[in-house]
């Protein structure tokens, strides 16, 4: 039997604890006849499962014929790539073809047009008026989004779509900070208003359930397992990938390769993100016997004030690394951050 769980970021694994009611509210946004919002950010830790997500809202619109799936590349050029996908797309380019709407992908990767109109914002205008008469959706999905040249472009003029009341759709996924950047633009205000899914911890009994259904294990080792990924999508996946590979061994003895396995694909990167001062709180944290500390005491000990502590504690918080659900706490959040932390450390 294949193992049922996956390393392979972005790619939803066979084993999945599904976020239905984020996926849910969503679609049912989406296809409201006047929908409350347009635009959906999913944003979380790396490993978080944002892509899945994401994908997941994708599968379910692609079933719907009103609905245009384009997926676009957040390192491309964004507004002719855009245009290309609309263009080339079975169920639209007969319509376009019809109202003598006609491009071509030139010399790396630009617009070339044929007829009055050369200006790649004009012809996706001209696009999205023969979606609107077909009553079709177009639904923009790009992953990672980060605040590039690039993608404020064609953020300003998704947002001239918008105003213009074209039946265009965004959802996209990216890191805290990234998004955090985006939102901060002054003429992309409707990005701050869009409503951001922050990706927090999965259950840990659904977790459990499913290593006790798919692996055939004890409730009690099921349990054990669940509690050691801490909610964290990534760790579910790569502790059950571990467990079938090795039906052998005790959950003891996987620790180490679990440790390696989210230092190499996931902890050497969330930590290379942080600045100095935030990485001076987590050592703060790493340093504690549980991992979890005051926030008097995290400030007593960097040096932060009142007025500069918040700032760090939500860019932590927002980024997965810590968790502030205790009134007066933070608690590093990561399951084994704190043990591989400290190997670095020493």
């Amino acid at each position: 039997m294949e193992n049922p769980y996956s390393l392979t970021f972005g790619k939803e694994p066979n084993r999945l604890i599904s976020r239905t009611g984020e996926i849910n509210e969503i679609i049912s946004t989406f296809n409201a006849d006047t929908p409350s919002s347009t635009v959906y950010i999913i944003t979380g830790v790396r490993g978080s499962g944002k892509t899945v997500t994401m994908s997941a809202v994708i599968e379910r619109l692609k079933k719907d014929s009103k609905w245009v799936i384009i997926t676009l590349n957040p390192n491309r050029d964004l507004l002719s790539s855009l245009a290309a996908n609309l263009y080339e797309h079975p169920s639209l380019k007969p319509g376009f073809i019809k109202a003598e709407i006609r491009i071509s992908l030139g010399v790396g990767g630009s617009i070339k047009t044929e007829g009055p109109s050369p200006d790649v914002e004009v012809q996706i205008k001209k696009m999205l008026q023969i979606v609107q008469k077909q009553k079709k959706r177009v639904l923009i999905a790009i992953d990672e989004a980060t605040n590039t040249k690039n993608f404020r472009i064609f953020a300003s003029s998704y947002q001239m779509y918008l105003i213009e009341n074209y039946p265009v759709y965004l959802i996209m996924t990216g890191l805290y900070n990234n998004i955090h950047s985006l939102q901060n633009e002054k003429n992309l205000t409707f990005l701050y208003r869009a409503p951001k899914y922050e990706l927090t911890p999965l259950s840990v009994i659904s977790m459990s359930n499913d290593y006790a259904d798919t692996l055939r294990v004890e409730k009690e080792e099921a349990d054990a397992m669940a509690r050691m990924t801490k909610g964290y999508s990534y760790a579910f996946q790569v502790l059950g990938y571990l467990r079938f590979e090795n039906r052998k061994k005790t959950l003891e003895e996987l620790i180490s390769r679990f440790d390696e396995t989210l230092e190499e694909y996931v902890y050497e990167k969330i930590w290379a993100e942080l600045t100095a001062r935030e990485k001076d709180v987590v050592r703060i944290l790493v340093r504690s016997d549980t991992g979890r500390m005051r926030v008097k005491e995290i400030k007593e000990k960097t040096g932060l004030t009142d007025q500069s502590f918040p700032t760090y504690r939500k860019r932590l918080r927002g980024s997965g690394v810590i968790s502030v659900r205790d009134y007066g706490y933070c608690e590093l959040a990561l399951p084994r951050f704190k043990e591989i932390v400290s190997r670095w450390e020493d």
